[in-house]
């Protein structure tokens, strides 16, 4: 009754329903890891934010590294802005999706170290090769306050760093390559780059731009609200289920009009006879 499963067309489609039972699994399976990651990381956001600003060399240092239980943790710093070593990120959105510029301006500390701070999103100017024209930062000693960032990579980004680029334009905030990039151009300050960066959130640029970046609780579109990877594990694995389902479904389907084709050709009259 069941012998069809052994033609070509049947073979083919058991070995399909087999190999996308473990598939489906295994995608299941990543994206309940990825579930697990943006819930540890939403804890650091929420435990960040929640926690009083305090210095940012508390957390970060020369040449060091940004811990990623210190994400997004509010820090303060008193100096000066260094406008004439000020670079633009390329290829940054807005909050409404436009394609422009981060401002990276360079924050002298009272001793001498340099804290590079994300000021905020500007639109592109008409020639992508010109630097573009930046409102001023608040000029003499002030203090700031940002959100602590670890350094970008092509590796954590996806955000290639291209070379060649226009003068005082970048692709990453990498404070290792900014550093050498600065003392490359003459910058003696920028000996002792603390690692990392921070988002400016305080004191808010005049007129509003630059605009100051979101965090990711203001921000809807950041991906790593959004708990989406549990609904789409379980719908990975209810597909899993289903392959198996669906194949004993169409062999029985198959089974029975094999069966009432063949009862039907047993039925047919024999033809008269011709005298």
């Amino acid at each position: 009754m069941y012998r069809f499963l052994l033609t070509r067309q049947w073979v083919i489609l058991t070995l399909v329903a087999l190999l996308l039972i473990p598939t489906m699994i295994r995608l299941g399976v990543w994206q309940l890891h990825r579930h697990d990651h943006r819930q540890a990381l939403n804890k650091v956001i929420d435990d960040s934010l929640a926690a009083q600003p305090v210095s940012a060399e508390s957390l970060t240092s020369v040449g060091g590294t940004v811990r990623h239980e210190d994400l997004y943790r509010r820090v303060t710093a008193k100096g000066r802005f260094d406008t004439a070593q000020e670079l633009v990120v390329r290829r940054r959105t807005s909050t409404d999706d436009q394609v422009g510029y981060h401002v990276l301006t360079p924050f002298l500390l009272d001793n001498g170290r340099t804290l590079l701070v994300n000021r905020g999103w500007i639109p592109s100017p008409g020639s992508q090769t010109a630097f573009p024209k930046i409102p001023a930062p608040a000029g003499g000693e002030i203090t700031v306050t940002g959100r602590l960032m670890q350094d970008e990579t092509t590796a954590a980004s996806g955000i290639k760093n291209v070379k060649g680029l226009p003068d005082r334009q970048i692709m990453l905030i990498n404070s290792g390559q900014i550093g050498t990039l600065l003392r490359d151009g003459g910058d003696g300050s920028a000996k002792d780059v603390l690692g990392g960066y921070i988002e400016l959130t305080s004191p808010a640029p005049k007129g509003g731009s630059p605009e100051l970046i979101p965090s990711p609780k203001e921000d809807s579109s950041w991906i790593g609200l959004g708990d989406i990877n549990l609904p789409y594990a379980v719908q990975w694995w209810l597909f899993a289920a289903a392959v198996p389902v669906g194949w004993v479904i169409l062999v029985r389907r198959e089974a029975r009009e094999r069966a009432r084709r063949t009862e039907e050709r047993h039925e047919e009259p024999a033809p008269a006879a011709v005298g």
